[in-house]
């Protein structure tokens, strides 16, 4: 059972920068500072809610002077937040006061957004579709959806239907929304002459979805496997596990499951503060401070 959105991976380039944007700017929290565990030479940065909660996490690789990506088919192209419904004006003030790019109000799907566009151009809605704020806490919710850009939206949509499950309900002009299971809508923006879009800061990696426990993952695992598709074995990420596989468009999907959670390594109180390391790079941990760039 997939059971909505679990988050969302990008690339960035300064980590310093990113991390301002999402938390100062936007009003996540950083909840977990570790590395990637595929090049511990570099950070792997989660943001989200007050306890990173499933379903409000965007995280980040950020490679310090790496090239922009380039958005285009095949690809994750724009990744939403849910905010109170009268918080708009809050926000595209907010963005001119600070100098970020921000485009709208539009409407789709009966929803009001604006798009902002974080150091990196990557691409942000803010759809005003959460409850109404409670006092001057307009911070946002969760994931809403997340955009793919496709050539062609039949392969995709017989994957994500027939095999993932997920349910057709509504259409927009060449968008088709899908419902995940749970909170977060997966979009698909149908583009034919769309050129293909390239890796580096501003793209998002994979988007994860969740699925309760390591029973539901696993029989995910043998399903997809089963049908033909390429598929990672289960991988241990300290704070879920996952599997990784590529939809018939060219977008990473990753299947996580929501625990162990955020706190297993950290009190929820000092969620984010210092430098989380899995168990096989703690014996380089005064090496890798040391090259990491501090964080303000």
């Amino acid at each position: 059972m997939i059971t909505g959105i679990h988050h969302v991976t990008a690339i960035a380039s300064d980590p310093k920068k990113n991390v301002a944007f999402y938390t100062q700017f936007l009003g996540l929290k950083l909840v977990k500072k570790t590395v990637n565990f595929d090049d511990p030479t570099t950070y792997h940065l989660y943001c989200g809610d007050s306890t990173g909660a499933p379903g409000s996490i965007l995280t980040f690789f950020p490679w310090p002077h790496s090239f922009r990506g380039r958005t285009g088919a095949a690809q994750a192209t724009v990744t939403a937040y849910a905010v109170p419904r009268d918080s708009l004006d809050h926000w595209i003030a907010r963005a001119k006061e600070y100098n970020v790019p921000v485009s709208g109000p539009a409407e789709r799907f009966g929803e009001e957004y604006i798009t902002l566009r974080d150091p990196d151009n990557m691409a942000i809605e803010l759809v005003a579709s959460a409850a109404p704020a409670l006092g001057e806490d307009v911070t946002p919710r969760s994931l809403h959806s997340v955009t793919l850009t496709e050539w062609n939206l039949g392969p995709t949509a017989d994957f994500i239907t027939s095999l993932l499950q997920f349910t057709p309900v509504a259409e927009h002009g060449n968008r088709t929304r899908y419902l995940t299971g749970g909170p977060g809508f997966l979009d698909i923006e149908t583009v034919p002459d769309q050129r293909r879009g390239s890796s580096g800061a501003g793209i998002v990696h994979h988007i994860a979805f969740r699925t309760p426990n390591d029973e539901t993952q696993k029989a995910w695992h043998e399903k997809i496997a089963s049908s033909g598709h390429s598929i990672s074995p289960i991988m241990d990420r300290n704070y879920f596990h996952s599997i990784y596989f590529r939809e018939p468009g060219g977008v990473l999907f990753e299947i996580a499951t929501d625990p162990p959670g955020f706190a297993v390594d950290e009190p929820a109180s000092q969620l984010g503060q210092s430098l989380k390391l899995p168990v096989w790079y703690e014996e380089r941990r005064a090496e890798l401070e040391a090259s990491l760039p501090a964080l303000v």
